[in-house]
C-alpha cells in the first residue's frame, strides 16, 4: 500500500485510464466540491483530479500487485469530500461531521473478489493514523442476502467494515448504512 501523491500518481492515472477514467471519466472526483456531471469532460476530472493530488488535497491508499496499482480507497476530511450520496437523509441525523470520510473504492476489474477492496480499506485506515487519526465515517451497502455486482459496490460493504471495526450508526436510504470508527493516531514514545 501506498499513499496517493505526486510520487504514485502515475501508477493511479495508469489504473483510471485502464478503466476509461473509471466510471466514465469520474477520475475519482464525484465526492470533491467539484463534484462531476454534464458540464466536465473526463479530461477536465482528470486534470482536476490531479491537481488536487499536487497540492495535497486528494487522499487515497493505492494498493499494489508488484510495481501496479490495482485499486484504491477515497479518503479525506469533509471539506476535501463534501458531497455524499442521500445527502438529505443524511444531514437529517447530522449530530457531529466526522474528522473523516471514507467515500469510495475502486478496484481493477482483473482483481476484484480478492480482497484488494479490503486490503485498500486497511491502508487508509492506517493513513489516517498517519495523519493524526480521529473519528472515521463512511456510507457502505448491506449486500448481506443480495446479490450485488462487484463493479457497484463503490462505497465497499457493510460486512467489509465491520470487520475492521466499524459500527452502524444509522441507515441512508434503502440499503446503506452510516458506520464509524475512531482511528487513534500516531503514539507518542517519549517526550514531546
Amino acid at each position: 500500500m501506498k499513499p496517493l501523491d505526486e510520487t504514485t500518481w502515475s501508477d493511479f492515472a495508469r489504473l483510471a485510464e485502464k478503466h476509461n477514467g473509471v466510471w466514465g471519466g469520474c477520475w475519482c472526483m464525484a465526492f470533491h466540491p467539484e463534484g462531476v456531471g454534464r458540464n466536465t469532460t473526463a479530461s477536465q476530472n482528470r486534470a482536476s483530479k490531479e491537481r488536487r493530488v499536487r497540492e495535497g488535497q486528494a487522499h487515497a491508499a493505492l494498493v499494489y500487485d508488484g510495481s501496479s496499482a490495482v485499486g484504491w480507497c477515497q479518503f479525506g476530511p469533509p471539506d476535501e469530500l463534501p458531497r455524499i450520496k442521500h445527502k438529505r437523509a443524511y444531514l437529517e441525523g447530522l449530530t457531529d461531521l466526522p474528522d473523516w470520510r471514507i467515500t469510495c473504492f475502486f478496484v481493477d476489474r482483473d482483481y476484484r473478489r480478492k480482497g484488494v477492496a479490503a486490503a485498500a480499506l486497511k491502508g487508509a485506515l492506517r493513513e489516517i493514523a498517519r495523519l493524526g487519526g480521529g473519528t472515521v465515517e463512511s456510507y457502505p451497502e448491506d449486500a448481506a442476502g443480495r446479490s450485488v455486482a462487484g463493479s457497484f459496490l463503490h462505497n465497499g460493504t457493510v460486512s467489509m467494515f465491520e470487520s475492521q471495526g466499524f459500527r452502524r450508526i444509522r441507515r441512508l436510504g434503502k440499503s446503506h448504512w452510516v458506520v464509524t470508527k475512531v482511528v487513534p493516531g500516531p503514539s507518542h514514545d517519549g517526550p514531546s
